[in-house]
């Protein structure tokens, strides 16, 4: 177990020869949602200016299908997986009503179906929704540190919420632990261990279409990403970024951000292997305060991240206010990628390592808004 004293900074040079496995794809699945339209991509000139670099985008998650958060197309498409794998149906033909009415032919009560998560937040309330959208029931288990407003939001969408007094990591094995002996609790849960890979796997394939989503923005503009930023929790939404564009044509640099008292990721990537780190403060990320890199993305992190960096909530919060000032609605894990990239180029040996230049075209991956997280209840 690692204790975290100061910020980390980590690159590796080799990261873009580095090619993964094609993931597969859940884009068809999300435009057969009621609501799923792409998020916005947004130019911010001045950010282009502060950074010296060409062009600056801001990718905004603070409303996904009516959600404050991308968490919706990972758990969306992990649960039409799990659903459809126990109604002997073929996914990539699966949409939300044939997946209600092949539950309510099977069962006499579809709500004896229980989908079970543990959450900071942003996942869980995701879960919440896809139950209701479904008609099955939903269990969320509730680490210590998350916000009142987050956890009001996930009760609003029908959930039996259990809080705990633990960390994210012992809520998890808790949330694992209570679906034992029962085969209609279905956990849909968002990092890996050994035996537990395929759900995690699931949710991972649904964030590409966020990534698909930047590429085909840009395209109309006749861009390609130089870098990419995104925040990282137990790394699940990297492995996406990774895996998309270490699979694809595009290959710009990737950069994870993450909060300097739970960067699980730098310092097991510092490690070079996977390494727990102890919490010892609660952060304004909320969303992001993990303390073990998902085992199941580990291999992609390690050779196809370019770099991670880790920031302190003061550099969150000044990002949330900036962005907010340019109309761009983020909460502190979603303009943690704007924090982690300031800080990085404020460096010129980083900036040189990403190879980034006064023509760079830059992806600010803004994973919430505001809402997901509202700083005046932490």
């Amino acid at each position: 177990m690692s204790s975290i004293q100061a910020a980390h900074w980590y690159a590796n040079p080799a990261a873009r020869v580095w090619r993964a496995t094609p993931p597969g794809s859940a884009l068809q699945f999300h435009r057969t949602i009621a609501g799923y339209t792409p998020t916005q991509l947004t130019e911010l000139p001045s950010l282009a200016h502060e950074l010296s670099v060409g062009r600056v985008f801001l990718k905004d998650e603070s409303n996904r299908m009516g959600l404050p958060a991308f968490k919706i197309l990972g758990a969306s498409w992990a649960t039409c997986r799990a659903v459809s794998r126990w109604l002997g149906l073929d996914p990539q033909a699966a949409t939300l009503p044939v997946l209600a009415d092949s539950l309510a032919k099977v069962l006499t009560n579809p709500h004896d179906v229980t989908l079970v998560t543990a959450t900071d937040g942003n996942h869980g309330r995701a879960v919440a929704r896809m139950a209701s959208l479904l008609g099955v029931s939903v269990r969320i288990y509730i680490p210590e540190g998350v916000s009142k407003s987050a956890t009001e939001a996930i009760a609003d969408e029908g959930a039996e919420l259990i809080s705990l007094d633990s960390s994210y990591d012992e809520v998890v094995a808790i949330a694992s632990e209570s679906t034992t002996s029962h085969p209609l609790d279905f956990l849909i849960q968002d990092t890996s261990w050994e035996g537990y890979v395929d759900v995690p796997q699931w949710i991972i394939d649904g964030y590409t279409t966020l990534f698909a989503e930047i590429d085909e923005s840009l395209d109309t503009l006749g861009l390609t990403p130089d870098l990419v930023a995104c925040p990282v929790g137990v790394g699940s939404l990297a492995q996406a970024m990774v895996d998309h564009y270490r699979s694809g044509a595009t290959r710009p640099r990737l950069l994870s951000v993450e909060p300097v008292t739970a960067a699980c990721v730098a310092t097991s990537l510092l490690a070079g292997e996977i390494t727990s780190v102890e919490i010892e403060a609660p952060t304004i990320m909320a969303g992001l305060n993990c303390g073990t890199p998902s085992t199941i993305g580990w291999p992609s992190l390690l050779n196809g991240l370019d770099a991670a960096i880790s920031v302190d909530d003061q550099e969150s919060r000044a990002a949330v206010a900036d962005l907010a000032a340019l109309g761009q609605d983020a909460g502190p894990c979603g303009a943690a990628s704007l924090a982690g990239v300031r800080a990085a180029l404020a460096d010129p040996a980083r900036r040189d390592a990403l190879g980034l230049d006064t023509t760079s075209v830059i992806v600010l991956v803004s994973t919430e808004g505001l809402a997901a997280n509202p700083l005046d209840n932490r």
